[in-house]
């Protein structure tokens, strides 16, 4: 699914990577992740004043998160149809209006549609910000470019216990959405400034099979999970996830026959990108569990209050912000694979650290613990945002990023429902049957491993894979295409396999510009966008 190149595209995203608009998309992606979560510490407030039980308010968490994945499909196409900067300031535009009705709720029910409307907007913003910023960069800045654009998905959901915490105990609950009005009123004035005008294409097509299909896949199965967490003695859940499946394996076997698919599934040729996919996605799951868990935890568990709760678990903050400036440092001396092996080995030993904090427990001791749990949750973020387009050729990145973009929020959005879920399955079970963080030690178990098979995932890998980014064993000021060069090398020595992937990254020499449109003359070893060849 490739953009029309107009002059103007052109212009605009060979003029190079843009700081200050990765700054400006990396705060929207900050307010889209942090509202994801945040609710987290609010629930209880929430359930007294709509008197509702507090699992049921859960439902505002899912249906946003749910949201969010299912739109992210149809807004690559909006950005191409109707130009990307009118776009992104649109659904700055309604995330914030949504906020407003969030703030004004009185009841579940009004909560959730806001909550709805929320992430409509937020599912414009993720994916369309994320593809502005990465046409402009060229693979050797590829490190430097995901470093914005990966702090919000690290420190929103450590920071959103604290924030929801602290608005929660002494304003309301409703600040918790309040907060957003001026920021988002400030992102729109600075995206108008920022993002480089361009016009859409009137004549893009809209793959309605595929994009309905994709929409009710990713929708049931995220429902069915839901289903399973909050009413596990249902067959519903069951159903809908099975359903879920059924659609998305129908979504595939259509965009592989279809001339003009919704994405082009090449793009899981790519050994690289398909890491994020199978392992990334792991981690992105059990990842996305702990902000989750460790509230719950630490409130219903140890019996904390809920700033004590945020306090504790913005430990995990710090340990982001301590090692993100040795995480490219260390990426580009070990190199992907080996630091994608020991974040997520690393991360579930700090699961499985967790399972045994009690209240007696030094809070020295948790404190550090979460840290080191934060910095190697930064290395494997880092890793898997940088990697999965390392090896991507120009006229595909429209494709992966949409990819990219709907697992990372469908992971997300799983990893909530599946910690939910294992705490009512552990709910009972724990050994010692008056403790009442028995649950939670269960369920932080079971994610550690589960991070396991993330593990072997990573060790899979190419000893060299993503060597076109990380520049590993070259000069940090070397050029772009003396790396590609490099990898085309060790590609003759491994083998064919590895030598048609290093051709395929040398053709692409980085990630800007985007590819022309299918029936103009194409570059050499560049499938066009949206021309998904058959198996």
């Amino acid at each position: 699914m490739a953009a029309r190149t107009t002059p103007h595209q052109q212009d605009s995203t060979r003029s190079g990577w843009n700081p200050r608009l990765a700054l400006l998309v990396a705060a929207t992606f900050f307010m889209e992740f942090l509202d994801g979560t945040v609710l987290t510490t609010a629930i209880p407030s929430i359930s007294a004043d709509f008197t509702v039980p507090a699992a049921d308010v859960n439902i505002t968490m899912t249906a946003y998160l749910l949201t969010v994945a299912v739109g992210i499909p149809i807004s690559g196409w909006l950005a191409e149809r109707f130009g990307a900067r009118r776009v992104f300031c649109a659904a700055i535009a309604v995330f914030t209006l949504a906020s407003l009705l969030c703030s004004f709720s009185q009841d579940l029910a009004t909560l959730t549609l806001s909550r709805i409307a929320q992430g409509a907007g937020g599912a414009m913003m993720v994916p369309v910000g994320t593809l502005v910023v990465l046409r402009g960069t060229p693979k050797s800045e590829l490190l430097r470019a995901t470093a914005f654009l990966v702090w919000p998905g690290l420190l929103a959901p450590v920071l959103a216990p604290l924030v929801g915490g602290a608005l929660t105990t002494y304003l309301s609950w409703h600040w918790i959405f309040l907060v957003n009005i001026p920021l988002g009123a400030a992102a729109f004035v600075a995206a108008l400034r920022l993002v480089p005008a361009a016009p859409g294409d009137p004549g893009r097509r809209l793959d309605w099979p595929g994009m309905v299909l994709t929409t009710v896949g990713v929708g049931a199965l995220v429902a069915g999970l839901e289903l399973a967490s909050s009413h596990p003695e249902l067959p519903w859940a069951g159903i809908s996830a099975a359903a879920g499946v059924a659609a998305l394996a129908g979504a595939v076997a259509w965009m592989r026959r279809t001339p003009h698919p919704l994405f082009n599934l090449q793009v899981f040729r790519t050994r690289t990108f398909r890491a994020m996919a199978t392992g990334g996605f792991v981690y992105r799951v059990t990842i996305s569990s702990v902000p989750f868990l460790l509230p719950l935890m630490f409130q219903t568990g140890f019996g904390w209050s809920p700033l004590q709760a945020g306090a504790m678990v913005a430990a995990v903050f710090i340990g982001n912000i301590g090692i993100k400036p040795a995480t490219t440092p260390l990426i580009r001396k070990f190199g992907f694979k080996a630091m994608l092996v020991f974040a997520s080995l690393a991360s579930a030993v700090t699961f499985a650290f967790c399972a045994f904090l009690t209240p007696e427990t030094p809070q020295v001791l948790t404190f550090v613990l979460l840290v080191c749990g934060g910095a190697f949750r930064s290395i494997g973020f880092s890793a898997y945002a940088s990697v999965q387009y390392a090896d991507i050729p120009p006229a595909q990145l429209t494709s992966a990023n949409t990819v990219s973009a709907t697992l990372v929020q469908l992971g997300t959005g799983s990893g909530i429902a599946i910690a939910a879920l294992l705490i009512r399955i552990f709910n009972g079970q724990a050994l010692a049957p008056q403790d009442p963080a028995g649950p939670f030690r269960g369920a932080f178990v079971a994610m550690a491993v589960l991070m396991l098979a993330s593990t072997v995932d990573s060790l899979l890998l190419p000893k060299h894979a993503g060597a076109a980014v990380s520049q590993r064993g070259h000069a940090r000021d070397q050029p772009a295409r003396d790396a590609t060069a490099g990898q085309a090398t060790e590609g003759r020595a491994a083998g064919p396999a590895h030598n048609a992937t290093a051709r395929q990254s040398a053709a692409a020499g980085a990630v800007s510009p985007p590819a022309p449109e299918p029936g103009e003359e194409q570059l050499p070893h560049r499938p066009a966008e949206g021309r998904a060849r058959r198996p």
